[in-house]
């Protein structure tokens, strides 16, 4: 019998009460404020638009939760940069989880054992049911990043395991964010800092290979002849651990012209000196290339010597003859000077240059954000940020619009009452051109969290409106959209045959929100006559029904109470 080993799991204090927290949140409205559009010459319109982009003011939590009707399984990127938990309480983007709204919502939901809590309790509570919904929004094929120190990674790793799963993580890159290092550590100075990154599914081997940028090829393809750029890979393989021995293959002679370093597998009188994979100390290792592609690529092969010893290469071109463009794999090690910690202040400072704003300390920089949006974004793709703070992923999202001609969509989310003043602000600005800097252009549309769905006796609020009842009604049934049933204030129906009650045909099964505010619905002969559409099965919601189950039964109908039945997720 195969014994079967489970993954190890991290525990803390609170755990039991936030692993299935995420079920228990309310579901809210988003509450559409104004949109923005740099095109124009006016900042604000009062109509809602449908930009794509949105900014959403308001507990990450629940704003989270209001998006899934619209975008579970459709995020294909989600950065994050949550608080790192160092204890520093006196920036205006907190990082502790001291933070007044944290403690209390940690006293809601974990209760009396808040008293006993470390801050990594706490930032264990904050961040799993976060982590929870975002894997929810995350597309099949989709990546998250999330930026940290070394405070809280090791414990993020843990978590991460337990909700994308341990086969799912893709790497543990570091990042050169301070190279002047952190003179108040106590032995090393800290010049670091993580990127978490975890697929929600198993991805292709090239899902994260980016353009090679011109100045990059140049710089590591320096030799050039008429096929293009090429650089000289040694043809011996550089790892002991292929040798003769397991490789045999792998093991044979070349012969080298000395005049030329042209090289042949036969030998004669041009092709005189042999070359076998052998190290230095006479081990005897073995090519990366058989016989068979040896002799039909030997046009990209040339001999060396270096230092009294004759080596084989091979050339390796940075695009192919007709100048496709190259692909490269990333490192684990990012340590460009844009990604510096200081330029995300200094571009900060210029966006928002003469004005009395407070200090953001260490925004991201929004190179840095770009580079991974680069690695794995395409026209069209949706990136999500529900650590918004200054709005640098936002900024990010433009850049690289501009910069290739993408409509990539972002939705950031931010619960500091600067949500506007800076987070959105700073869209604006960067849309319009700031300082010497063109403008990206860009809209967006902002809002603020609404009311619940479902008042404390768990009633329908009726101050969410019918419009978000029907779209949320529609998504607990089949996980699908429901486009708006209004257009200019007045109410137009699913099918104009049909009644005003009728959300969606899906996969042959008419959906009926069978509601009025004023008054008491009841699912009886005279409703079902009013129904146009043909389908297979009918589910109607109503306060109450009329109806026999045999007749019910009989003609596939499903009643379901308001709000009894109503799905909470």
């Amino acid at each position: 019998m195969d014994t079967v080993l489970s993954m190890p799991s991290l525990h803390w204090i609170g755990k039991e009460k936030v692993i299935n927290h995420h079920l228990d949140v309310p579901y809210r409205v988003l509450d559409h404020q104004y949109t923005f559009n740099g095109s124009q010459t006016a900042e604000v319109f009062e109509v809602k638009g449908e930009t794509g982009n949105k900014i959403i003011h308001g507990d990450n939590l629940e704003a989270l939760k209001s998006l899934l009707p619209e975008y579970e399984g459709k995020i294909k990127c989600i950065y994050i940069d949550p608080p790192y938990n160092t204890g520093n309480e006196g920036w205006v983007y907190n990082d502790n989880v001291n933070d007044p709204k944290l403690k209390k919502w940690l006293g809601q939901v974990v209760g009396k054992e808040t008293e006993d809590m470390t801050r990594h309790d706490k930032w264990l509570c904050m961040m799993y049911p976060r982590l929870k919904l975002l894997h929810k929004l995350l597309a099949e094929d989709g990546v998250i990043f999330i930026s940290l120190d070394e405070v809280e990674t090791t414990h993020l790793r843990c978590i991460m395991n337990e909700i994308f799963g341990e086969n799912n993580f893709i790497a543990q890159i570091t990042l050169l964010c301070n190279p002047k290092g952190r003179s108040q550590d106590k032995y090393f100075s800290t010049n670091h800092e993580y990127i978490t990154v975890f697929s929600k599914d198993k991805l292709p081997k090239d899902s994260f290979s980016i353009t090679k940028e011109e100045d990059l090829i140049e710089k590591e393809y320096k030799l050039k002849d008429q096929k293009g750029r090429y650089r000289l890979m040694e043809l011996r393989n550089t790892h002991r651990e292929f040798s003769k021995d397991n490789r045999p293959n792998l093991f044979y002679p070349f012969y080298i012209n000395p005049e030329n370093g042209e090289v042949s597998l036969i030998k004669n009188e041009d092709f005189q000196i042999e070359c076998k994979p052998l190290w230095p100390d006479g081990f005897e290792g073995c090519w990366t290339w058989g016989k068979e592609l040896s002799a039909k690529d030997s046009h990209l092969l040339i001999a060396q010597n270096i230092r009294g010893n004759w080596k084989i290469f091979r050339k390796s071109y940075s695009a192919g003859i007709e100048g496709e463009n190259v692909k490269r794999k990333l490192f684990t090690i990012w340590s460009d000077s844009k990604f510096y910690t200081e330029k995300g202040q200094i571009v900060f400072g210029e966006i928002f240059s003469g004005l009395n704003k407070n200090d953001f300390p260490q925004p991201k920089s929004v190179d840095l954000v770009t580079e991974v949006l680069r690695t794995n974004t395409r026209d069209g793709d949706i990136i999500l940020d529900s650590f918004a703070g200054s709005g640098t992923t936002a900024h990010a999202v433009l850049n690289l619009n501009k910069l290739d001609g993408g409509k990539r969509k972002f939705i950031c989310i931010e619960m500091e009452n600067y949500a506007e003043t800076i987070t959105a602000e700073r869209v604006k600005r960067v849309s319009k051109g700031y300082g010497d800097k063109e403008g990206t252009g860009g809209s967006f549309d902002y809002y603020e969290l609404g009311p619940a769905l479902f008042n404390d006796d768990n009633e329908i609020n009726e101050l969410v409106g019918v419009e978000k009842l029907r779209q949320y009604i529609y998504y607990t049934e089949t996980k699908g959209v429901l486009n708006s049933p209004f257009e200019g204030g007045v109410r137009r129906t699913g099918d104009a045959n049909d009644n005003e009650f009728l959300l969606k045909k899906h996969n042959d099964t008419a959906y009926y929100f069978y509601y009025e505010q004023d008054g008491i619905t009841t699912l009886n002969h005279e409703f079902l006559s009013t129904i146009k559409t043909k389908a297979e099965q009918y589910v109607i919601y109503a306060d109450n029904c009329l109806l026999t189950k045999e007749f019910m039964t009989k003609h596939k109908i499903i009643f379901k109470k308001i709000p009894r039945d109503i799905t909470k997720f």
